[in-house]
């Protein structure tokens, strides 16, 4: 398979998840599509793909995800635990992982998504 046939079919399989969210919960899949979209404007992505039941993000290396549950939408830092976290809103206790929970779209701004995203690609690129 070519590698832009590999791209396109990484983008169905993204919109396709993204549409059984949108499907399932209409809340938590406008936070999805505003993550996602955060993303893409933050960072210059190499890839988006649908693992683990949700969308992970690359750039150099794997950083971020996003997972839709049914009280919350997660996004997910695979080297958050390496993050000198500035705003103390990173939850887990994992050695690797951190992950903010979003219950709003207002959360993205009010939990310094943004911000916590290019912590997150650097601790992955440092990895």
């Amino acid at each position: 398979m070519s590698n832009r046939s590999k791209h396109q079919s990484a983008k169905q399989s993204v919109q396709a998840l993204v549409d059984d969210i949108r499907f399932v919960s209409p809340q938590n899949y406008e936070i999805v599509e505003a993550v996602g979209t955060l993303v893409r404007e933050s960072v210059e992505l190499d890839a988006e793909e649908v693992k683990y039941g949700g969308i992970l993000f690359t750039a150099g290396v794997q950083f971020a995800g996003v997972f839709a549950y049914q009280a919350h939408v997660s996004v997910e830092f695979g080297s958050g635990a390496k993050i000198i976290d500035p705003y103390g809103l990173l939850e887990g206790q994992g050695k690797v992982r951190r992950h903010l929970k979003l219950h709003s779209p207002e959360q993205i701004a009010q939990k310094q998504l943004a911000h916590y995203l290019l912590l997150a690609q650097q601790a992955a690129t440092a990895s």
